[in-house]
């Protein structure tokens, strides 16, 4: 990708997730945070964005790069700390299964908004040779309160929820090389995580779907 871009001249849009950034330490995280990934993935992708920043400042390529917490939104599936293992359970009136602790604040991204914010980065002046993070609502909640706003909205409020036990993903782990390097990450669920976007909001206008809104959109898809 970095090589056709630099074939055709075109701008590179690059999208990022928050792994370099390693562990939140009751802080907020922001595009001028160091990099401090303790993580395999982390640090590669630390790697991946400084090359492609080193591209752009030797004037070899236009980079831009968009970075997204965990993501929710249509077609996300199981893949989603907020897809099928909520939105299906809900439809039945079942308790959902997260990972991580559900009482922790966390920053989710909403699918469209990420793509709203690629198509913006890709055609505005100015934005380049920066890291941007994609619009998330301000007002961060836990969890939790999500899976309620999910289960109120698909008429089964208390449904409640179970988290996935953190035994169970170690044992897993052990002989499965998904849920290792899912265990890695846990860290994101131990402490309040919150991913600011004031920046985007400021300077170039962009603002989030709010969670609830999202979360409406989705029930319109998934439980009709």
């Amino acid at each position: 990708m970095l090589a056709a871009a630099r074939a055709t001249g075109a701008r590179m849009v690059s999208m990022d997730n928050v792994y370099n950034y390693g562990r939140p330490d009751g802080r907020p995280l922001v595009e001028t945070r160091p990099d401090a990934a303790h993580t395999v993935k982390g640090r590669l992708r630390a790697a991946m964005a400084a090359e492609l920043l080193a591209e752009h400042r030797a004037g070899r390529v236009e980079v831009v790069i968009a970075k997204a917490s965990d993501y929710f939104g249509p077609g996300a599936g199981a893949q989603s700390n907020l897809g099928d293992r909520v939105f299906g359970p809900a439809r039945r009136g079942r308790p959902a299964t997260v990972l991580g602790d559900p009482d922790q604040a966390h920053t989710y991204t909403f699918v469209p908004d990420i793509g709203r914010t690629l198509a913006e980065l890709g055609s505005r002046d100015g934005v380049t040779g920066e890291v941007w993070h994609v619009p998330n609502d301000p007002d961060t909640r836990t969890t939790r309160e999500l899976v309620a706003i999910v289960q109120r909205l698909a008429g089964r409020p208390g449904a409640g929820l179970r988290r996935t036990p953190p035994a169970l993903l170690r044992l897993l782990g052990l002989w499965n090389p998904t849920v290792h390097s899912l265990l890695e990450m846990q860290y994101q669920f131990e402490e309040p995580f919150v991913v600011d976007s004031t920046k985007i909001t400021d300077r170039l206008g962009l603002r989030a779907t709010p969670l609830e809104a999202a979360l409406d959109r989705i029930r319109a898809i998934a439980l009709p």
